[in-house]
């Protein structure tokens, strides 16, 4: 070009516009510090600088949209790519607009050559990614974007608001690009060249040619494409569309404690929240960096199973109401009570505390600790389910969530063939934390057996707390009662201060994580093992001789407080594998594990009146489709659900449920052992009788 390409009258119109709208989004996003700010302490930025290099690294490569979807990811990918780019195609333009001269059409500069090239392209793969969502919004509507009738959205907020929302941002982004685009194939057709440095554009270019109209078409296309930003930044703070801004900074606010570790309360003497600035800052950000995918429900068991929970619909409810009310909220004139805006108390109770929501989510949101909050205020308050308030009380008065006397937590024992050692009164150089449903669910007490049979076959020295031993209290702090939790854990480390032990073994992963993730800021710390872990390490030395290979096709399932919470998958699989079976996975495993149901005290709840299907039973269906015959758990609780579930689905012939140390007790050939080893007993008992009774002759 000759000139500049726009006026000087253009040249200021644009920069006042800017300065408008520049100002009017400045106070939106000053809005949404000051409503953030007014949330709880929460610890998330320690290292901030080397937080936010990892977070904007795993953006970069799309890393957390990943984790599910990933056609939807791939499309995706296209509009991120290409906006990203898009960042220097903006600045490109400006500069064509207000320096003389200055374009890259036309030039032979290799970098010239290569911004036009990937302008060209990405171009196109923003286009092609945004029709795709709009086609798959609007035509598609696929399942996972529907919330269940009984799910709370708030009174003026409607699926209908979600869709307008994403219709505006898809036709801003089709105007913005498409006319970026089509701008390119004018300046080629003003010059009637095609370049093959811009192959799509110079597709379009020769319909162009000799057309009288090109140089206002330049112009026209010109503010569409750059008016258009300058007047949809005012509507970023409004818009889903915040979260290309906001989703680094949320992922770089993640939580780098150990999973399975709950937040402490900001102020022990009036723990939770009931509305919005009780929640801490990082759950009130959480609102905004909200992309209202719906991945998050869509893997969530309650909402799966029919329940009145969304995680989805809680972090939009909230965004919905703080953007209406955003200018009183910013002030303090109103807060946001979440029962009555946000959530349901059907809702908060339903929730498994699987951590599928915060594991899936791809821009670090964490609902399912707002849920946690609200059920700390509630319990606090005394406004629980009466199946919980049973539970908590049996677990304050027993210690046990049976309601059973602490005399009878050794009652599995009578059976065995030999006696287990007091780890209370001896030294051991294994603590078994047995745990409740491992002591008391008649569906456990026979496995639980048969861990002690197989480490005592094999000489493992260990030994249990008896009558001394009291739940862990990792169900009762994510019910939300803290009070009883701190009591449990001040307890229970008394009572290990007192005993001689290496390490601490559990079959149970909610008792695993509690004892590994949470008592140390109590102060137990210890080494803690899950049974998977220490049956693959005595198999793979040779303590465990695996004598008969089983042929067996089975399924696992990672309980979601070993796999999801602790990140054991291999190990179990291991021992699946050294025992000669067969592993045929189901199409949700490891991180994406489908929840048993039971966590989050839903073990003790009865079931949502509007529940259409089981977690156990839904997961029972998927296990039937990898043609195994075998369901295999390594938890109690898996154990309780799901055998359970094969009855009341009717596969009792179809599906047995057997715990990962049936295949070790069979391949070890446990039964043949005992034998033996009871023959050479009653063997050296009669020699040692007839030695005595020559003697006495």
């Amino acid at each position: 070009l000759k000139g500049s390409m726009l006026s000087t009258t253009e040249q200021i119109a644009f920069v006042l516009l800017v300065l408008v709208c520049g100002g009017l989004a400045f106070q939106g996003f000053q809005r949404i510090y000051l409503i953030v700010s007014q949330g709880e302490p929460s610890y998330r930025t320690d290292n901030f600088p080397s937080r936010l290099i990892k977070a904007l690294i795993e953006v970069g490569l799309q890393k957390p949209l990943f984790k599910s979807r990933p056609i939807v990811s791939l499309f995706h990918s296209f509009i991120f790519f290409g906006f990203s780019f898009y960042l220097l195609v903006n600045i490109n333009d400006l500069l064509e607009a207000y320096i003389e001269g200055w374009t890259t059409i036309g030039s032979s500069n290799p970098m010239a050559l290569g911004f036009n090239l990937f302008s060209d392209l990405f171009s196109v793969l923003v286009l092609i990614g945004i029709i795709y969502f709009l086609i798959r919004r609007f035509i598609g509507k696929p399942r996972v974007f529907e919330f269940n009738k009984n799910v709370k959205l708030q009174n003026k907020v409607s699926e209908g608001g979600i869709r307008k929302d994403s219709l505006i941002v898809g036709i801003f982004i089709i105007l913005h690009v498409g006319s970026r685009w089509l701008g390119s194939a004018f300046h080629l057709a003003e010059r009637e060249v095609a370049e093959w440095s811009m192959p799509t554009a110079s597709l379009v270019a020769p319909l162009f040619f000799g057309w009288s109209g090109l140089e206002t078409g330049i112009h026209v296309t010109w503010w569409l494409a750059m008016g258009l930003i300058v007047l949809f930044i005012p509507y970023f703070p409004y818009s889903k569309h915040i979260h290309i801004f906001l989703a680094p900074l949320n992922l770089a606010f993640a939580n780098r404690e150990a999973n399975g570790k709950l937040m402490e309360p900001a102020d022990s003497s009036k723990p939770g929240a009931s509305t919005l600035d009780e929640l801490p800052w990082k759950q009130v950000f959480d609102s905004y960096a909200c992309i209202m995918c719906t991945r998050c429900h869509e893997v969530c068991p309650a909402h799966e199973s029919g329940s009145p929970l969304s995680p989805s619909a809680l972090e939009i409810n909230k965004r919905y109401f703080i953007n209406q009310n955003s200018s009183d909220l910013a002030s303090g004139k109103l807060k946001l009570d979440l029962l009555q805006e946000a959530i349901s108390s059907d809702a908060v109770w339903s929730c498994t505390t699987c951590m599928a929501c915060v594991e899936v989510c791809p821009v670090g949101n964490e609902p399912m600790q707002d849920i946690l909050q609200i059920r700390r205020k509630l319990v606090f308050d005394a406004k629980m389910p009466d199946e919980l308030s049973d539970a908590l009380r049996s677990l304050d008065e027993q210690g046990n969530s049976f309601g059973e006397s602490s005399r009878k937590r050794t009652r599995w024992t009578r059976d065995l063939d030999f006696p287990i050692k007091d780890a209370s009164k001896e030294k051991v150089e294994y603590l078994w934390y047995v745990g409740d449903f491992a002591s008391f669910n008649q569906n456990c007490i026979e496995k639980t057996r048969k861990v002690a049979e197989v480490l005592t076959a094999v000489g493992v020295d260990f030994g249990i707390l008896m009558k001394d031993e009291k739940s862990a209290g990792n169900d009762a702090r994510r019910v939300g009662e803290e009070g009883l939790f701190d009591a449990l854990a001040e307890d229970n480390i008394q009572t290990l201060e007192n005993c001689d032990f290496q390490h601490i073994l559990t079959t149970d992963p909610h008792t695993y994580n509690t004892l590994r993730n949470e008592y140390p800021s109590k102060g137990g710390v210890y080494s803690v093992k899950h049974y998977s872990t220490l049956l693959m390490e005595l198999i793979l030395s040779g303590r465990i001789k695996i004598t008969k290979p089983l042929k067996l096709k089975a399924t696992y399932h990672d309980p979601c407080y070993l796999g999801r919470y602790n990140g054991i998958f291999d190990a179990p699989r291991e021992v699946m594998r050294q025992c000669g079976v067969e592993l045929l996975e189901m199409s949700r495993n490891r991180t994406n594990s489908f929840c048993c149901g039971a966590g989050g005290g839903q073990v003790w709840k009865k079931e949502h009146e509007d529940m259409k299907q089981r977690p156990s039973e839904n997961r029972i269906e998927e296990a039937l489709l990898t043609g195994a015959n075998y369901f295999t758990v390594a938890c109690p609780k898996d154990m309780s659900m799901y055998s359970d579930a094969v009855k009341t689905s009717g596969n009792e012939n179809n599906m047995a449920v057997r715990d990962l140390v049936d295949y070790v007790a069979e391949a070890m050939e446990l039964e043949k052992m005992t034998n033996e080893k009871t023959y050479e007993a009653v063997k050296e008992s009669s020699i040692v009788e007839k030695d005595a009774s020559e003697l006495q002759v």
